[in-house]
């Protein structure tokens, strides 16, 4: 427990002390701004590149393994918002809404940092193409629901180019694909370039982190959702399971992937959440009370996963 202890409290220790900072000092929102822009247009992609490009291309091309992650996520997306329609009578915006709260997990500012201090670099991987397909699945669901349910009166092909250009212009899935194409040709930057790189990727994780602290005590509880009852233990318990049985079913997968995929599927709701939320002006405070009670209760579900692994409780094939 020593050893999980010293993965998981600088972890979360970065998330708590971005939150105390962001009660105690004052200043605007706004601030955070440019504190994004350098985690999403610079840190993170510098990340994303350096792993993938030393990746051999061959483990970049499963798609066996990307089409089981995100359907397993979908799976739990589709539970949740059948539950929202039909027993609670919400709306198909708001059902879209629990249903992302239940399936997106901050893989983008939690997941690379916790997957490679608790697995190592040959995370990278799975972590990039959970994060990349996941988010293009994301960009294309969240638009296309609120469109059926009425809520954006673009033309089809105008949405369709509008979702088209989210998801090929993102930071996060340019540097991907700039890394698959220099670990496809074996090219390795310049030295200087390459010691920026570096520089920007170790900053990911720790400013990540503390900028997702700041956004949770900017955004403190005001409404608890009744179905905050049966979203918690679905998106910290129900989803990493479901996703442990379906890539233990596929079979075949190098065991890191397997652990790097309930670990991602293990995180809290993510803070995008709330941002299709206030975009489309449905569930917004229900949202962020989502957000944060998730996050602060994945500090005992996620520390017992990584006991799970660390201590080979969890085998990497449910079905040897």
């Amino acid at each position: 427990m020593t050893e999980i202890a010293g993965l998981v409290l600088p972890f979360f220790g970065l998330i708590f002390l971005g939150y105390v900072a962001a009660r105690f000092v004052d200043h605007p929102g706004e601030a955070m701004g440019w504190l994004n822009t350098f985690i999403i247009y610079l840190a993170l992609p510098a990340l994303f590149f350096k792993l993938v490009s030393r990746t051999p291309v061959e483990q970049l091309t499963r798609a066996d393994f990307i089409l089981t992650s995100v359907g397993t996520t979908y799976v739990v997306f589709a539970l949740i918002f059948a539950a929202g329609v039909f027993l609670r009578r919400s709306t198909i915006p708001e059902a879209t809404i629990q249903g992302f709260a239940a399936a997106y997990g901050n893989i983008g500012y939690m997941g690379p940092g916790l997957a490679l201090l608790a697995l190592g670099e040959a995370a990278a991987v799975p972590v990039a193409l959970i994060f990349c397909f996941e988010n293009a699945a994301h960009f294309t669901v969240a638009p296309a629901m609120m469109a059926a349910a009425g809520g954006r009166k673009e033309p089809p092909a105008v949405l369709a180019l509008d979702i088209a250009r989210r998801i090929a212009l993102h930071p996060f899935i340019l540097s991907t694909l700039a890394g698959v194409a220099a670990a496809f040709l074996a090219v390795q930057p310049p030295v200087p370039l390459q010691r920026l790189i570096d520089y920007l990727a170790q900053a990911a994780a720790p400013c990540a982190l503390f900028a997702m602290g700041v956004t949770l005590a900017l955004r403190p509880i005001k409404r608890i959702p009744v179905e905050i009852g049966y979203i918690v233990p679905v998106k910290l318990i129900l989803h990493p399971l479901l996703m442990y049985a379906a890539l233990s079913l596929g079979g075949g997968y190098d065991p890191v992937w397997v652990q790097t995929a309930v670990l991602l599927a293990s995180l809290p709701t993510a803070t995008n959440v709330f941002v299709i939320a206030h975009q489309y002006h449905v569930w917004q405070e229900r949202a962020s009370a989502t957000i944060l009670i998730t996050t602060l209760l994945s500090v005992a579900t996620v520390t017992g996963l990584l006991y799970l692994i660390r201590s080979g409780a969890l085998p990497a094939d449910l079905f040897p």
